[in-house]
C-alpha cells in the first residue's frame, strides 16, 4: 500500500534451528496507533528490532515510512523513532539538556536545537523542571522526557515499547493522551508493544495478535473481542432457599455454596438478561448482586495464543 507506514509481506526470521518468524504478512496505515500483541518469546521483540533497523530478516518484502528496508535503511532511520521500554535519558543532564543533546546528535544547530528543546520542554509540560536534572524526575515525567527525545528529530513512525510500565494510573492517562495527540495533531504513526492489554484497547485502532512466530488474529478491538466466547452473568442470591430452589435450572458453568453465586453463559446480550431476571421475578428469588462479563482482551489474548515453544 502506498499510504502504509509499514508494509510487511512473508516476513521471516529465525537463530539456527529455532523460527522466531515464520511468514508475517502486515499492513499499517500512516497516522494510526497499531498494536502488537503477544506472549513473552512470541516474537514481538524480534519484529520491533527488524523493523527498526536493528536486525536483519531472513526474508521478506519491507517497507518502513515509504523506503525499502533492506535497500534504504538509513532513509528508513531518518524517518523512524524507538522510546524502549528502559528510558535513554541521562540522570545526570536536565531535562533541557537532555534534549538539546539529542539535537546536537542530530545536527540540528545550535540555534535551531534550542527552539526544539524550548517547544517540546512546553508540549510535555516539563517547562518548569527544564533545569532540574533529570534523575529527580518522577517516574512519569522521565517517561514524558523519554518521548520528548524521541520527538526531537521530527519522526513520521515511532516505536514505543511499554510506554506506562510502573507508572501510577494518572501518569498513565496522562501518557496515554499524549500519544493521542502526537497522531491527531502530528500525524504521526505509532507501534505500540504492552503487556497492559488495557492500554492496547485503549489507544490501538488495530490490533495483531502474534503466537509461536505467526499472526493468528488481527483487527479492531471490537473486532478481535467477538472472536471468542466468554459472555457470562454472575448472579449472588440473596437466601440460601431460592439460590437451592432455582440453581439447578439456570444452566450454570459454576456455582459457590458458600457464597451462594452462580456463573451463567451469556451470549444472547440484553435480551439474554432481561429474559434471566423476568424467570428469577416469576419464581419469587431474590437477587442480591448481577455483574455482567463480557469477552475482553485478555479473553482473546488467552483464548488465541499459546505459550512460546520451548
Amino acid at each position: 500500500m502506498a499510504d502504509a507506514a509499514i508494509s510487511v509481506t512473508g516476513l521471516r526470521k529465525a537463530y539456527g534451528p529455532h523460527r522466531v518468524l515464520d511468514g508475517i504478512d502486515l499492513t499499517i496505515p500512516q497516522g494510526t496507533i497499531f498494536s502488537l500483541l503477544g506472549p513473552n518469546g512470541a516474537g514481538k521483540t524480534t519484529t520491533v528490532q527488524i523493523l527498526s533497523t536493528l536486525i536483519k530478516a531472513d526474508a521478506g518484502e519491507i517497507r518502513v515510512a515509504g523506503h525499502d528496508l533492506a535497500a534504504e535503511p538509513d532513509k528508513v532511520r531518518a524517518a523512524i523513532g524507538v522510546t524502549g521500554q528502559f528510558s535513554a535519558v541521562d540522570g545526570f543532564l536536565t531535562g533541557e539538556e537532555n534534549l538539546r543533546l539529542m539535537a546536537d546528535l542530530l545536527h540540528l544547530g545550535r540555534a535551531r536545537g534550542r527552539a526544539r528543546a524550548r517547544d517540546l520542554l512546553k508540549r510535555f509540560d516539563l517547562t518548569e523542571a527544564a533545569g532540574k536534572p533529570a534523575a529527580t524526575y518522577s517516574g512519569g515525567m522521565r517517561r514524558r522526557l523519554d518521548l520528548a527525545m524521541t520527538m526531537v528529530g521530527t519522526p513520521r513512525l515511532i516505536f514505543l515499547d511499554e510506554p506506562t510500565t510502573g507508572l501510577d494510573p494518572r501518569s498513565r492517562r496522562t501518557m496515554w493522551q499524549i500519544v493521542r495527540d502526537l497522531v491527531e495533531q502530528d500525524g504521526v504513526t505509532i507501534f505500540l508493544t504492552t503487556q497492559y492489554l488495557e492500554e492496547a484497547d485503549e489507544l490501538a485502532g488495530r490490533i495483531a495478535l502474534l503466537s509461536q512466530g505467526g499472526l493468528v488474529a488481527e483487527g479492531t478491538p471490537d473486532e478481535l473481542k467477538r472472536l471468542v466466547p466468554g459472555g457470562r452473568v454472575v448472579v449472588r442470591f440473596a437466601d440460601a432457599d431460592g439460590y437451592r430452589r432455582v440453581v439447578p435450572h439456570l444452566g450454570a458453568t459454576s456455582r459457590n455454596d458458600a457464597t451462594l453465586t452462580a456463573q451463567i453463559p451469556n451470549e444472547g446480550g440484553v435480551r439474554t438478561l432481561k429474559k434471566l431476571l423476568d424467570w428469577l421475578d416469576g419464581q419469587a428469588v431474590e437477587v442480591a448482586e448481577l455483574t455482567v462479563h463480557s469477552p475482553d482482551l485478555d479473553d482473546v489474548f488467552l483464548t488465541l495464543t499459546k505459550e512460546p515453544a520451548r
